[in-house]
């Protein structure tokens, strides 16, 4: 009878994200990007300035974002400047700073329904232009996507129902849970995003405001102070590209490329947190 029983269970639903987590040389990314964390949290000056940590984590996370995105500013320009609506560079900083400042606040809404974050940041990043009828939503047939990054790279460009059916799934995908490290789970969302390209604008800034959500609310990073996007625009556009192309192939290669990829922008933007403990410490910031 036990023979039978044990023949006709049903078997375990598959976790594909574990199974990504899995992957060789992904373990071990895993837990380069944990120590990088650990050393950070456990740094003497979080115990008492942890909240000016956060706030120049998400300024260097917000410049490195816009710099990925084509606007290069130096952390001074980004200091100084208060007007961000003057021209494409402009409004691409000021919409990397209002993510960085949004994503904090999309916890909840994330857990419930990812797609409705993604609409929210999406129409944050749009900023003055929240009034037409293409921000916060997918974009349909016809409609172009000013993604020129993305566009470097040999990545087709899916059409609309395609996109609808991803984020369906990956809304679904994350509603349900997963065993697999924070990292894994930021990376496959960093990536998702950025090959699918669902809004008409600001695809990738959005891809990597959604990275920290994930990153924030697993846990790992809780204050959000290590911004990857500081290690992202370290490595460079080009390895950038690359490794967004081996997510793009699917293949179990490529995959463990670019969750390392991601694992390695974590650990130099905890490293960024680093110097800027130090700093406060000695009283240079």
């Amino acid at each position: 009878m036990a023979t039978k029983a044990a023949s006709s269970a049903v078997p375990e639903p598959v976790d594909p994200l574990a199974v990504l987590g899995a992957l060789p040389g992904v373990p071990e990314s895993v837990e380069a990007v944990r120590q990088a964390v650990d050393k950070v949290y456990g740094h003497r000056v979080m115990r008492r300035r942890s909240d000016e940590v956060t706030s120049e984590a998400a300024l260097r996370g917000a410049r490195a974002s816009a710099a990925l995105a084509g606007a290069d500013w130096s952390l001074e320009e980004v200091r100084r400047r208060s007007d961000f609506s003057a021209d494409d560079e402009a409004r691409t900083v000021g919409a990397a700073l209002r993510l960085t400042a949004e994503a904090g606040q999309l916890l909840g809404v994330w857990r419930q329904s990812p797609l409705q974050a993604l609409a929210r940041l999406h129409l944050v990043a749009a900023g003055g232009a929240a009034a037409a009828p293409t921000v916060g939503r997918p974009r349909l047939a016809g409609e172009p996507v000013d993604e020129p990054l993305v566009g470097i790279a040999e990545i087709p460009l899916p059409e609309p129902p395609e996109v609808a059916a991803r984020l369906d799934g990956l809304a679904e995908l994350l509603r349900a849970g997963s065993a697999a490290p924070a990292l894994v789970t930021g990376a496959v969302v960093h990536g998702e995003l950025l090959c699918l390209r669902p809004f008409g604008s600001f695809n990738g800034p959005v891809a990597r405001a959604a990275e920290r959500i994930v990153l924030v609310g697993s846990g790992l990073d809780p204050k959000s102070i290590c911004p990857a996007e500081v290690g992202y625009a370290e490595l460079g556009r080009a390895d950038y590209l690359k490794a967004l192309e081996g997510y793009a192939s699917g293949v179990p290669e490529g995959m463990a490329e670019w969750i390392a990829h991601c694992g390695r922008a974590l650990e130099l933007g905890a490293r960024e947190s680093v110097a800027v403990c130090e700093a406060l410490q000695r009283g240079a910031a």
